[in-house]
């Protein structure tokens, strides 16, 4: 596996596909940035070593060219974060982008304008992909957010360049955080799968009971696994459709020597609102009229204490609806255990869009060993698909 620290960039053009699609608000100012902060290790080696660097990005889903989504608005962003002043052109091909590219002096970054401006992008256009290959000497994918598209920058670029092309950093990190998990982890393995369908995970589910040791089911995945078993689960979240497959992951997990963990008490409400009445019941009671909204006391400390026996942990999805305040706790007491058990060598890896909302908002960020950058990225990382954007790398 090439990455930046194979290559010395001296006098080099580094053409690095960053993920730089932040959120901005309606005064155009970034919200989020840590995608740019992110991107930071990759950038700096390459000015150390005496290169320049050409940043191409995607920002939103314009439809053609849009004023909202240039990347125009994040260049003080990017220049506060990386302190070094950025320059701007207005496309990200043709004359203007080649001469903008060609009067880059080492030390120096050229920001592009939004790759999406142009259909070809996400078509994986060939020759766009040419196009852009001109601009640099060095191809570098940085952007793990995009490696499961095939589009032109993210996977077709990389032919362009056969003895020159390589992974950032951060692309690199994101990698290797994964193979720790499915590959090389110490054991016990266990993986922690919240939210509220089991139809969304089941892929991720079926490729992981191979590689781990224990599996907690939390969320509103719960009730469909408790209904399937003959428990009463009231108004709650369930796939009804998916509960011949719920039997079928429990059995094939028996068989494969993991021990599924379940909630067995939650937090139940007579309404889905952070008013609404509540009280502890037993997870195969529930009754019409209540809805399990969090994990109960019990079922966090049963989680907690499986948890404390795990070497590597995989985090994807909430326990509750941590989104509202009354039912967020179950998501914050399993942050603490691994937490915990990070703090004392565990290594732990948290993916998929909510539960990085739920790390970032109850400040979980840095007591885990990675936060990971790409939602659909991870996820189809850990159902087993080869992401695009990697295996043009490593071709």
């Amino acid at each position: 596996m090439k990455t930046i620290n194979d290559f010395n960039f001296d006098s080099k053009k580094a053409l690095i596909r960053v993920d730089f699609n932040v959120p901005l608000n309606e005064n155009f100012e970034v919200t989020d940035a840590t995608r740019i902060v992110s991107a930071k290790p990759t950038i700096i080696k390459i000015l150390e070593d005496g290169g320049s660097c050409i940043l191409m990005s995607h920002l939103g889903r314009p439809k053609g060219v849009q004023d909202e989504f240039s990347l125009k608005h994040i260049i003080s962003k990017v220049e506060n974060i990386l302190g070094v002043s950025v320059k701007f052109v207005d496309n990200c091909v043709g004359p203007k982008a080649e001469e903008a590219a060609e009067n880059l002096k080492p030390g120096e970054i050229l920001l592009l304008e939004n790759l999406r401006f142009h259909d070809q992008e996400k078509q994986g256009d060939i020759n766009f992909a040419e196009s852009l290959s001109k601009l640099g000497d060095i191809y570098v994918n940085d952007a793990f957010g995009t490696a499961h598209r095939a589009h032109a920058s993210t996977t077709v670029i990389a032919q362009f360049f056969p003895d020159a092309k390589c992974f950032g950093s951060l692309l690199a990190q994101e990698i290797e955080s994964i193979d720790k998990v499915m590959k090389t982890g110490e054991k016990p393995v266990l993986a922690v799968l919240g939210g509220a369908k089991v139809s969304s995970k089941i892929t991720i589910i079926e490729n992981i009971l191979d590689k781990v040791d224990h599996l907690i089911i939390g969320g509103g995945m719960t009730f469909t696994f408790i209904k399937a078993q003959g428990g009463r689960i009231g108004d709650s979240i369930c796939e009804d459709d998916k509960m011949d497959l719920a039997i079928d992951i429990m059995k094939q997990a028996k068989e494969k020597n993991v021990q599924i963990h379940l909630p067995v008490d939650v937090l139940a409400a007579n309404a889905f609102s952070n008013d609404a009445d509540t009280q502890v019941m037993d997870v195969t009671t529930i009754p019409d009229g209540w809805q399990g909204l969090d994990a109960g006391p019990k079922s966090k400390a049963n989680f907690h204490d499986v948890v404390m026996q795990c070497k590597t942990i995989l985090w994807n999805g909430p326990l509750g609806v941590f989104e509202m305040e009354n039912f967020a706790s179950g998501t914050i007491a399993l942050g603490d255990s691994i937490a915990e058990a990070t703090k004392n060598g565990a290594f732990s890896l948290v993916g998929g869009g909510d539960s990085v909302a739920a790390v970032k908002q109850f400040g979980f960020e840095h007591k885990v060993s990675y936060v990971s950058t790409g939602g659909g990225a991870m996820l189809e990382s850990l159902e087993g698909k080869t992401l695009p954007g990697i295996a043009a790398i490593l071709e």
